[in-house]
């Protein structure tokens, strides 16, 4: 598949910036890189503001060309209205991408807490009463990021694009879209918190890579990441 470009979706709960140095490691191997980034979907509806303002972006960017739709952590459920929008608009895409990300739980409409439940649901019960306290998330400190990112440059930048979100964003519904998948779909695991995530992936026959790395690993192990999606394209 290098022929398609690869965009980056990154997760609504950070900026971009997370994404590190995984665009120019995997320009350097060739690909069209185009890496959205979606910062005003701050009020409901949370989910079709970041679909309709990372699918203008993308319209934008390739309004012709194929692409794979590679979605990390939170981005993944919109993956597939993101795929409609390309649908709609006469280019259909040619694959989807997780990394390490929820799945769309299709065809039935949920929530992100949903989700999150079915892959610990003693976090996401403990999240759902922190949120209803009031406070939101997430609201790390730099020091509990030192073992995933030892590098301070990663920390301050991963730390500066975080956007904690209330529980409104955690209990909307998310849309669906009927028909789904119309692509080829794979995903690639980071971290042991998505290991349910991952092997609904394989039940469903989906190319599968498990790298042991962390959730953040784009940002200080890219080329490792590069080397996980790469191989699954390769089966795509």
């Amino acid at each position: 598949m290098s022929s398609v470009a690869l965009a980056l979706l990154h997760s609504p709960l950070t900026s971009a910036s997370a994404w590190g140095d995984l665009p120019a490691v995997l320009e350097a191997r060739g690909y069209v890189v185009i890496v959205p980034e979606v910062l005003d979907d701050d009020r409901p509806p949370y989910a079709q503001k970041y679909i309709a303002r990372a699918a203008l972006q993308l319209a934008t960017a390739a309004p012709d060309q194929p692409l794979v739709l590679i979605g990390h952590s939170g981005a993944g459920p919109l993956l597939p209205q993101l795929g409609f929008a390309r649908y709609s608009a006469g280019v259909p895409v040619r694959g989807y991408i997780f990394l390490d990300a929820m799945l769309p739980r299709v065809p039935q409409a949920t929530t992100r807490l949903d989700l999150m439940a079915l892959e610990d649901p003693d976090l996401a019960s403990a999240l759902a009463g922190v949120l209803g306290d009031g406070q939101r998330f997430p609201d790390w400190a730099e020091s509990e990021l030192t073992g995933e990112l030892p590098d301070p440059g990663h920390r301050a930048m991963l730390l500066a694009g975080l956007r904690p979100r209330s529980l409104d964003f955690f209990t909307e519904p998310l849309p669906m879209t009927e028909d789904w998948p119309d692509a080829r779909c794979g995903y690639v695991q980071l971290s042991d918190a998505y290991n349910v995530a991952a092997a609904t992936a394989g039940s469903r026959g989906w190319a599968v890579e498990r790298i042991k790395a962390h959730h953040f690993a784009a940002m200080n192990e890219a080329a490792t990441v590069a080397d996980g999606l790469t191989k699954v394209l390769r089966q795509m």
